[in-house]
């Protein structure tokens, strides 16, 4: 009796543990079969004669990006091609496509009921928020220079832009490994996974503590003479500004001030801002994940600490988050999320639809709207309104150092506050020197672009 009950005891027990694994299974085919399907690679579902048809991805506009109903076939244009690149991937699989694999299985009429089973019964069709002229625009405004361009509408969240450079045609792959100075950093997407020295651009962040935390900044004034003595340092200035208002300052993108202006707010202070505004955090979206930046002043010395409030230092910022930071200075506090995929559908049916959503609130109104006229304010006196396309337009720029015996990244970013045209930008010109003067020209065509792709 003790053998029968112990097998029965046994003979339980294991039951048990095949129910709770049946269960394990059926909950992780309910919360993941969507992406187990829509991973590139699976030979049940994308290999052999009866692969399913894995529909379109076309642009804002309608134009074709990528046909995956029967093969793999890109765009006509060769530059659009290039544009596409970091989003798309190539034909060998070198750069995930990362917005096939999320909506993967709405393209192919996947369901948790029926599988796979109905899936030649239609074509699916994604369109993204993107425009292929304001890419071509973008890539050929870089003119080959490394870096990135994005604009997006801080509105709506839809991305008009995200262009990587360098690039290459997927249809023609090159010998990366052979051309290492030409293709450097060729499989990253710039505009989310890389990080660079903000330069000037960081500025901003730290004039939006200066205005929330000193009471009368805006009423003070500061002189400059080419250079200063902060803590056991000196900051060098990138010219012999005089005196200055606070306004002015930005405007000269004056290290003086700002180095002093730093550290009046001292360390804790600017820390909290750059956590408020989100300058290290990661945000995800189409199944995209940002890179974080960095700012660290917490073992600074005084001249490190206030150097770090000028841009330099250790600072590091995202590009795409960044230019999240740009929509909210011209949005009264925040910003909407950025998005790329503006729909999919299956057999004329829609399978998903964007929604907007908004970032929290990054600064106060009364802050957002005063950076704003001072970014205006250097619009006008310093980088010139005809490169604006006659819009209302904020801006700042940045010359990051990069190190002994290596040319400055140029930075460039800022808004368009005009009802039909809502648009926050950056560009990122790595070796570009002065940043005005390289980005600017960038910026008039890409907005030119956008202007008419919104039309």
């Amino acid at each position: 009796m003790n053998k029968i009950a112990k097998r029965a005891w046994f003979t339980m027990v294991l039951a048990g543990v095949l129910a709770v694994g049946m269960l394990g299974v059926i909950a992780r085919y309910f919360t993941q079969a969507d992406t187990w399907v829509a991973f590139l690679s699976s030979p049940y579902i994308y290999r052999g004669e009866n692969s399913p048809n894995r529909g379109t991805v076309v642009d804002r506009n309608g134009t074709l990006l990528l046909d995956m109903t029967n093969g793999r076939s890109y765009a006509e244009s060769e530059t659009l091609r290039k544009a596409m690149l970091h989003l798309l991937g190539d034909s060998e699989g070198n750069i995930t496509p990362y917005l096939l694999n999320e909506y993967g299985d709405e393209l192919i009429g996947f369901d948790r009921i029926n599988g796979t089973h109905h899936t030649g019964a239609g074509s699916g069709r994604l369109q993204m928020t993107l425009s292929a002229d304001v890419q071509r625009a973008a890539l050929s405004a870089l003119n080959g220079q490394k870096g990135t361009v994005g604009v997006y509408n801080y509105k709506t969240g839809e991305v008009l832009c995200m262009v990587s450079s360098p690039t290459y045609d997927p249809l023609n792959v090159p010998d990366v490994a052979g051309n290492p100075e030409t293709y450097e950093g060729v499989y990253i997407n710039r505009f989310l996974h890389a990080v660079y020295a903000p330069g000037s651009t960081f500025k901003l962040v730290t004039a939006a503590a200066a205005l929330s935390e000193i009471s009368d900044i805006q009423s003070r004034t500061f002189y400059c003479e080419g250079s200063a003595q902060v803590g056991s340092e000196t900051v060098i200035c990138n010219g012999v500004h005089g005196e200055i208002s606070f306004e002015q300052a930005l405007a000269k993108s004056c290290n003086v001030a700002f180095a002093q202006i730093a550290e009046e707010l001292g360390p804790e202070v600017l820390t909290e801002y750059v956590k408020r505004i989100g300058i290290t955090d990661s945000f995800s979206f189409d199944g995209l994940q940002t890179k974080s930046g960095h700012f660290d002043v917490s073992d600074a010395t005084t001249f490190e600490a206030a150097w770090a409030g000028v841009g330099q230092y250790t600072d590091q910022i995202n590009p795409c988050q960044f230019m999240t930071f740009m929509g909210a200075i011209a949005n009264g506090g925040k910003a909407a999320i950025p998005y790329l995929v503006k729909e999919v559908s299956f057999g004329g049916k829609e399978k998903y639809h964007a929604e907007t959503e908004m970032t929290e609130r990054l600064i106060s109104a009364d802050t957002a709207d005063t950076l704003a006229e001072m970014m205006h304010y250097a619009v006008v006196n310093t980088y010139g309104e005809w490169y604006f396309s006659g819009l209302y337009a904020g801006a700042k720029s940045g010359t990051a150092e990069r190190g002994e015996g290596l040319a400055a990244n140029a930075l460039f970013a800022g808004f368009v506050q005009d009802a039909d045209y809502p648009l926050a930008f950056i560009v990122v010109v790595e070796g570009g020197g002065s940043g005005s003067s390289v980005c600017t020209p960038i910026v008039r065509q890409v907005l030119d672009a956008c202007m008419i792709a919104m039309e």
